[in-house]
């Protein structure tokens, strides 16, 4: 059973797909230095698990419990982190031989950040009038609920930062799988700026 991949957001491109005949826009995902750093069993840990690591990083700039944690199975430091659960202790190791061209999977990454937006960017807001003398535009409008319980709710939406929260894409189909470029490539877009750090499932909602 395929668990996941790490990787980092390189880009978008396209190709052309000659069996439909269309080009399709694909992100190009770099997954090459999948590390396992850990593998934690229902025995010690509590729950099976495969610890990944991805994308090398200077020793002095991690602590020295981190560094002590990467020399255990030899590993260099690793800049980004992440276990993917199994029902039982996995002994394979994780590689592009994970996905295949066809599959689908789900992509998790960090939104874009937007900076400090207004309620109608930010949530969707239609806004107020914009004729005869109305001076509430764009304007969030009273938050409050009356008398009782004369307070404000908790989670009412409000201007304030906009992106930089875990995103996930699903039912994106890898369509090319490319080994000696340490590649894979997913058909649409996927979440964040170039460089960003992923992580890359079986799709959830769709098998394959």
């Amino acid at each position: 059973m395929s668990l996941g991949l790490l990787g980092k957001k390189l880009g978008m491109t396209r190709i052309f797909d000659a069996a439909a005949g269309i080009m399709v826009p694909v992100t190009v995902i770099d997954v090459s230095g999948n590390t396992i750093l850990q593998v934690k069993t229902a025995d010690k840990e509590g729950y099976a698990a495969l610890q990944v690591g991805f994308d090398d990083q200077k020793e002095f700039r991690v602590s020295k419990p981190a560094l002590g944690h990467f020399k255990k199975t030899a590993s260099t430091p690793k800049r980004f982190i992440r276990e993917f659960r199994t029902e039982a202790a996995p002994e394979s190791h994780p590689g592009l031989e994970t996905f295949s061209a066809g599959q689908w999977v789900d992509v998790i990454g960090e939104s874009k950040g937007k900076g400090f937006q207004g309620a109608v960017r930010r949530h969707g807001f239609g806004g107020l009038r914009m004729t005869h003398g109305s001076m509430m535009h764009r304007r969030t409008g009273a938050i409050g609920c009356r008398s009782t319980p004369g307070r404000v709710w908790k989670n009412q939406k409000m201007p304030g930062h906009m992106g930089t929260t875990r995103t996930t894409v699903q039912n994106l189909k890898v369509v090319a799988v490319r080994p000696e470029d340490g590649v894979i490539l997913v058909s649409g877009a996927v979440p964040g700026a170039k460089g960003g750090y992923l992580t890359i499932r079986p799709a959830k909602k769709k098998s394959a």
